[in-house]
């Protein structure tokens, strides 16, 4: 037998084996309660959204918070503060958010034992634009005035925000596929601490600038909250084993 033909299987089993579904095994209340944590964040952020959807429609109830709220950001306008909210718009982008998604997603598939993670965060964001795309044009919401907006004109529909929501998702997802493998409460905390200041930073910046309102923003986190529960439904479906009893 030659060489080549001992290593081939070899080979073949390391590239089988790059692409095939890491696996965890946990106690079985743990894996329950995963599917909980799913379930709840699917299920709240599924209610959270129709309930803004309706007073949006209505024109009554959380919507009553869009006006004062955007005039209160307008107030702080000042040229330095509208430069970092558009260096956060920019990050956040449809531009350089999905090359952001897409080195994140290459280097991390390279880098990593397994490719499932990475191709779990690609399949969550694509899902989340998908969201997006279908439903801001049956919504068709305004956004605000054109004399409102700092940067260039966008007619486009306003609810629920792209920008935010991508912002959030690729956020959420990356830090749970990264925390949920890692024993350490301390780095998720701080990793979860940063994540809500980026949120934020991702949000307000849209108000700010004049391209969405407050509840096109609030919309947009119901919905990631949505995904990521998908996400971790689908990971812990796909990659949670119980541990066998005495284990």
């Amino acid at each position: 037998m030659t060489k080549t033909e001992t290593d081939e299987p070899g080979a073949l089993r390391r590239f089988h084996e790059k692409f095939i579904v890491e696996v965890r095994t946990v106690p079985a209340p743990a894996r329950r309660n995963l599917y909980i944590v799913a379930a709840a964040l699917a299920a709240v952020g599924l209610v959270a959204f129709l309930v803004i959807l309706d007073s949006v429609s209505e024109s009554d109830g959380l919507s009553a918070i869009d006006e004062p709220v955007q005039a209160w950001l307008e107030g702080l306008r000042s040229p330095a503060l509208t430069v970092v909210m558009a260096v956060v718009a920019t990050v956040f982008g449809p531009i350089a958010m999905p090359v952001i998604v897409l080195v994140t997603t290459v280097w991390w598939g390279f880098a990593a034992k397994h490719a499932w993670r990475p191709l779990l965060l690609a399949g969550g964001m694509i899902l989340g634009v998908a969201i997006v795309q279908i439903l801001a044009p049956v919504i068709d919401r305004d956004r605000p005035p054109i004399s409102s907006m700092l940067l260039e004109i966008d007619h486009t529909p306003s609810f629920p925000s792209g920008h935010v929501m991508g912002a959030t998702d690729f956020l959420l997802i990356t830090t749970y596929l990264v925390f949920s493998r890692r024993r350490s409460p301390i780095s998720a905390v701080v990793a979860l601490v940063v994540v809500v200041v980026f949120v934020l930073a991702a949000g307000s910046c849209r108000v700010y600038l004049g391209y969405h309102w407050p509840t096109d923003v609030l919309a947009s986190l119901s919905l990631s909250f949505v995904v990521l529960g998908a996400v971790i439904a689908t990971d812990t479906w796909r990659t949670v084993r119980v541990e066998p009893p005495g284990a």
